[in-house]
């Protein structure tokens, strides 16, 4: 009987709006949930016997599907911390749960999420406090990132952040603006030597010299450069890296600027870059003194000596002071000397279909076979967003309208119940009639 099926329509009414009542409850009591992703139900319904013309209807009620909207992006929340990180775009964190954290990385569990505010517990391990660990590609003591398999966890390992640890950073190129005094290479000049000292750090963090001695030939315009290196002192072969004849020009177009430099001995001289290839205690170090012609790089002019500008880079020994992210992902280390090197690189998570993911507690999810496999790009690459540092991922969830939405269900329910009620009286007739 067609009365029959409006009882079941009312009924699949009834756990219908009941199942979207679930998704508002849950979307309100998650609105200041970090990285919460809204659910909704949607309804599809149900046809039985649907022939044009037909002189009976049967109703098929309603059937509910639910999912939850992953590929929608939630306001960004600025915050203090610099290792609370957020997604500006597509693409997700591969973190794990604490538990794995100690497991092989193959058979640790890959999962996802799109923020999270992460900290060092005792042991340096960067996660969050509902437990989930950051995983990361870790770089070399240069601070270079290897190449990594994109498709597989295989490479990853949790971020460790040891607030302890020291590092130094060796000098491996020293730029020098030095300019010598043409009265010294006039003829009956004095024909003195001048030292230079320049500091530079070794590869344990110790503080080294190089000592320059530039000397007049008794050719005017030219002068005798001798470098060495304080680090090999008392070394079989004496401590002298470099020496070097260099030659000024005096026209009125190009006067005291380089014209040549000839190598005496030590490394060669690139005239592409002006730069020496010095072989100090530690290993190979660039010594830029200029190109020919350049008016940036060494000089002989008027009767002074002057160091115009020496710069260097490397640091001694420091401290870590602080750590954060950068928007390539990069997780950056600075120590108390101005020294930054990169640590690890945390890569960001893509799938063909996010909303396809399964949704794990704590705001993470899992590849699922709707969601499509994964692949791990660098942030910024290919569809993904930026790794924004010192933010969080607001909840996705509009409170206004899941108000709205609540009210319509409410009285959409009560509709139904009123269905049930009405067919339950007209049942109630008919077996009246019998009596």
């Amino acid at each position: 009987m067609t009365i029959s099926s409006s009882l079941n329509a009312g009924v699949a009414g009834l756990n219908a709006h009941a199942t979207k009542l679930a998704t508002i409850s849950d979307n309100i009591a998650n609105s200041s949930t970090f990285g919460y992703k809204r659910a909704t139900a949607d309804f599809q319904n149900v046809v039985i016997g649907g022939v044009a013309g037909a002189g009976g209807y049967s109703a098929g009620g309603v059937r509910t599907t639910t999912h939850r909207i992953i590929d929608q992006n939630g306001p960004l929340v600025s915050t203090s911390n610099p290792l609370d990180i957020a997604i500006g775009g597509r693409g997700m964190l591969p973190v794990t749960q604490e538990v794995y954290a100690d497991e092989n990385p193959g058979d640790r569990p890959l999962m996802m999420t799109t923020t999270g505010s992460f900290r060092a517990d005792s042991d340096g391990v960067l996660k969050t406090e509902s437990g989930l660990v950051l995983l990361g590609w870790p770089a070399d003591a240069n601070g270079n990132v290897g190449t990594y398999p994109r498709d597989t966890a295989a490479g990853l390992e949790p971020v460790v952040i040891n607030a302890n640890q020291t590092a130094a950073n060796p000098t491996t190129a020293v730029n020098l603006g030095v300019n010598l005094p043409a009265s010294e290479t006039a003829p009956g000049g004095p024909a003195t030597p001048i030292p230079l000292s320049v500091e530079y750090f070794g590869n344990l963090g110790t503080s080294e010299t190089l000592d320059f001695t530039f000397t007049p030939t008794g050719t005017p315009n030219e002068w005798t450069m001798v470098i060495s290196d304080s680090a090999l002192v008392g070394a079989p072969g004496g401590n002298v890296v470099g020496e070097y004849t260099l030659m000024f020009d005096n026209s009125r177009a190009d006067g005291g600027l380089l014209s040549s430099v000839t190598v005496a001995s030590g490394g060669a001289y690139d005239g592409a870059t002006g730069t020496l290839e010095l072989t100090v205690a530690g290993g190979p170090l660039d010594l830029t003194i200029g190109r020919v012609g350049d008016p940036n790089g060494m000089t002989q002019l008027s009767d002074s000596f002057a160091p115009v500008s020496i710069t260097k880079n490397g640091s001694p020994v420091g401290n870590l002071s602080a750590v954060q992210i950068d928007e390539n992902g990069y997780v950056q280390a600075t120590y108390d000397t101005g020294f930054v090197r990169t640590i690890y690189q945390v890569p960001l998570v893509d799938v063909p279909n996010p909303n396809g993911l399964m949704s794990m507690s704590n705001q993470a999810y899992q590849v699922s076979t709707g969601s499509g496999s994964f692949f791990m790009w660098d942030a910024g690459d290919g569809p993904t967003g930026e790794v924004i540092g010192f933010a969080r991922e607001g909840s996705t969830t509009d409170v206004a309208g899941e108000l709205t939405s609540l009210i319509q269900t409410q009285r959409a329910y009560s509709s139904n119940a009123k269905v049930i009620q009405t067919v339950d009286e007209m049942l109630q007739e008919t077996t009246n009639i019998k009596r």
